[in-house]
């Protein structure tokens, strides 16, 4: 009985053998650290897409990525990839998914082929971070449909580059398909590329939801709406660093993205006939040989939208968001710098014509060690010191009565990517 095995196990050996040539691509992300507050905890209650990251995070995040060419022939490329993606809420040394904050996700595993219709396109399908654009100060993706999906991207069309794909997401409630058209690389004046872009929100409703009585109206609901965004990146290189303006259009059940700071991901399924718009200006930028800065400013708007408060629907409402960041960085040699971060934001929403509004404001100080001097440089630790302003956010007080407005956190963080 052994030795029929044996020419399965010296196939097996083979097959291990011929993989050995193939380097298996190793990739990730990592941040983690420890911190406190002055009321007990260690607070980010305030948004760090509105305000900034730095000294606003108190989570424990990873992603693990493996990936391998199995195939490369005739100019024709397959490639398999995967990530594993963790996050805990930093409280304990062994945090699990039975009862604590840890949570495990596959991020992305599918499979991607180059040079099949004989250009430099690439034919993928299964689950994929797709083309994400985002903010890295804030942690704040603009332009964003990841999930499992199939597409070809990077076909070479005119002076530009186009993508296409459909997109798996049911983040609204709805089974939801979006189907994504990029152009790429539009050379402008010196410098200057433009990339556009279209993402369509298909409803895919099930009977059920097609006939389903609308609470708010007592009629039946009619299903569910479909939705658009249109996206324009203008990016400018300068000063050896480079500078992006991006304006993005949403209508109907994409509407309230431009003020929840949303990605195109995800729909809202309230009866949105809306629309909104969204600025947004962010870069970094080199001062000299010591002085590196980064910065957003976001200003987004949605007119005649649903908002949904306290399990109550307001129809008709209108809503808007601005944000601002900054992050000055002062290089003291290749491993030390100094990191400063200010935001503040400011939400208003108008329901039944009664108009509220909302601001905070974050201040950090920190000094880092990196491995190297650039604002990119990664691995790099930091010590902290944070305030973070936000009415009636933080926890009582030991007197009782109101919340806290202001909380003042201290830690020590590490982050990398490789």
């Amino acid at each position: 009985m052994k030795m029929k095995w044996l020419p399965i196990a010296a196939a097996v050996t083979a097959a291990l053998a011929s993989q050995a040539a193939f380097a298996v691509d190793f990739h990730g992300y990592m941040r983690s650290g420890v911190g406190v507050s002055d009321n007990g905890d260690m607070q980010t209650d305030v948004s760090k897409q509105k305000v900034g990251r730095l000294g606003n995070e108190n989570d424990t995040y990873g992603e693990v990525q493996l990936g391998q060419e199995v195939y490369n022939k005739n100019n024709q490329t397959f490639y398999v990839d995967s990530m594993v993606a963790m996050t805990a809420n930093q409280k304990t040394g062994w945090e699990s998914t039975n009862g604590d904050s840890a949570q495990f996700v596959v991020a992305q595993f599918n499979a991607q082929a180059k040079g099949m219709f004989g250009g430099n396109e690439t034919l993928w399908a299964g689950k994929r971070y797709y083309q994400r654009h985002d903010i890295h100060i804030s942690d704040f993706y603009y332009w964003n449909v990841s999930g499992p999906g199939a597409g070809v991207e990077n076909i070479e069309m005119g002076p530009g580059k186009a993508s296409f794909a459909w997109v798996r997401s049911d983040e609204g409630g709805v089974n939801t398909n979006i189907l994504d058209a990029r152009y790429a690389g539009i050379p402008l004046w010196t410098d200057a590329s433009l990339e556009l872009g279209v993402d369509y929100a298909l409803a895919n409703d099930t009977g059920e939801q097609k006939t389903a009585i609308n609470t708010s109206t007592g009629a039946q609901a009619g299903g569910s709406s479909d939705g658009a965004m249109l996206t324009a990146e203008l990016t400018q290189s300068m000063l050896g660093g480079f500078n992006k303006t991006v304006a993005q259009y949403f209508t109907d059940s994409y509407s309230t993205n431009a003020v929840y700071y949303g990605a195109g991901g995800w729909t809202s399924q309230n009866g949105d006939g809306g629309n909104g718009f969204r600025l947004i200006n962010w870069g970094v930028l080199p001062v000299g040989d010591k002085v590196e800065f980064g910065h957003q400013i976001v200003y987004g708007q949605s007119d005649n939208v649903v908002i949904e408060k306290n399990k109550v629907k307001y129809k008709d409402s209108d809503a808007d968001t601005f944000s601002i960041v900054v992050r000055p960085m002062y290089k003291w040699n290749d491993v030390m710098k100094t990191i400063a971060e200010v935001g503040y934001y400011k939400d208003n929403e108008t329901l039944n014509g009664v108009k509220t509004s909302t601001d905070g404001a974050k201040y950090t100080l920190a000094q880092a060690w990196s491995a190297g001097s650039s604002f990119w440089a990664r691995p790099e630790i930091r010590v902290f010191a944070s305030y973070v302003q936000q009415d009636d956010t933080f926890r009582p007080s030991t007197t009782g009565g109101l919340k806290q407005d202001d909380a003042w956190n201290f830690g020590v963080q590490a982050e990398a990517w490789w």
